[in-house]
């Protein structure tokens, strides 16, 4: 196995590219853009994941940073302790290295790291959508602060941008409707710029994630409710996992006990994701929308937890960007 295609321009696309040509591999990849997200909080652990994956120990220490957060979740506000850098999707990918194309012949593997990938039907566990919108910031002291709000019909997260300028997350309903219950957000934002159009805010996730030649990645394989803030981190989890596989693979090792392992330890991580999310949605609000996204993302922790007990244990542990095989207790 050596020419391997990635379809797919993100993070996890990229990190693919970067990993497997390390090794390598020969990497032919076809660009699948879609609209990018205006801005990104990257947690230490996101950032550790990618210095590492691209052996850059620097890499974004120079963005603006957010350094605490300030909550009303299903009761007062309260302000906790927080530190993020804060990038545009733009600016993750222009600061990522290129991966030069490759005029391939025949493909030994591809990586479907771009929604939809076509080879299968993705499950959504919830029914809500999002919308970003820039904002003018009234109170100087959210330049280095979040604020999210869990209002009747849904919820709102703001981040800051440049100076004096914020972006506004709404999920649940339009921006200006979420804004109209607020009582945390509303009075420090102001002048509403223009909204993105809609994007999926419900986890969601690609069966089946792969073939015998192929395998899904990124957005092609899971989907993240930004509540978590957690999806660039998953991205490059499943990056390197994906990439491992496919080089314990070109190694010889069991091709069907591989692809189930990435099945396995996708499936375990959108149940986890589930989980978590369905507690933020329990405690967010009383009302029917509150209910019904909660009760979807049960309904998706159940599903999963089924699929995993079809599935063997875990064979394999990451070892770097390598496959080492799970000592078994006698």
């Amino acid at each position: 196995m050596t020419i391997i295609a990635i379809r797919g321009s993100g993070i996890a696309a990229t990190g693919c590219a970067h990993i497997l040509a390390g090794a390598g591999f020969r990497v032919a990849i076809e660009e699948r853009r879609r609209p990018s997200v205006p801005t990104i909080m990257l947690s230490d652990p996101a950032l550790r994941l990618i210095r590492g994956v691209f052996d850059r120990p620097d890499l974004f220490a120079d963005q603006p940073r957010v350094k605490r957060r300030l909550v009303a979740w299903g009761g007062a506000p309260v302000m906790l302790p927080h530190d993020a850098a804060l990038a545009s999707e733009e600016q993750v990918q222009a600061a990522l290295p290129s991966i030069a194309a490759f005029e391939a012949g025949p493909i030994d593997f591809t990586i479907h790291a771009a929604s939809p990938a076509r080879l299968g039907d993705m499950h959504i566990f919830g029914e809500r959508n999002a919308i970003a919108a820039k904002v003018t910031l009234r109170d100087p002291a959210c330049i280095e602060e979040a604020r999210i709000e869990a209002v009747a019909t849904g919820w709102l997260y703001l981040v800051p941008a440049e100076p004096g300028f914020g972006w506004l997350l709404g999920v649940g309903g339009s921006v200006d409707g979420l804004l109209g219950k607020s009582a945390l957000i509303a009075p420090v934002v102001d002048a509403i710029g223009a909204t993105s159009t809609p994007f999926p805010a419900a986890p969601r996730l690609q069966l089946p994630l792969h073939g015998d030649d192929w395998l899904a990645c990124g957005t092609g394989a899971l989907g993240f409710d930004p509540i978590c803030g957690d999806g660039t981190a998953q991205s490059v989890r499943e990056a390197i996992l994906a990439a491992a596989v496919v080089m314990a693979m070109a190694d010889g090792g069991d091709r069907a006990a591989l692809l189930t392992h990435y099945r396995s330890m996708l499936i375990a991580a959108m149940r986890r994701h589930l989980l978590l999310c369905a507690r933020f949605y329990a405690n967010g609000g009383q009302g029917g929308w509150w209910r019904a996204q909660h009760d979807a993302l049960m309904e998706g922790h159940h599903i999963c937890t089924g699929l995993l007990a079809r599935l063997p244990e875990p064979r394999f542990l990451l070892d770097g960007f390598r496959l080492a095989p799970r000592q078994v207790a006698a």
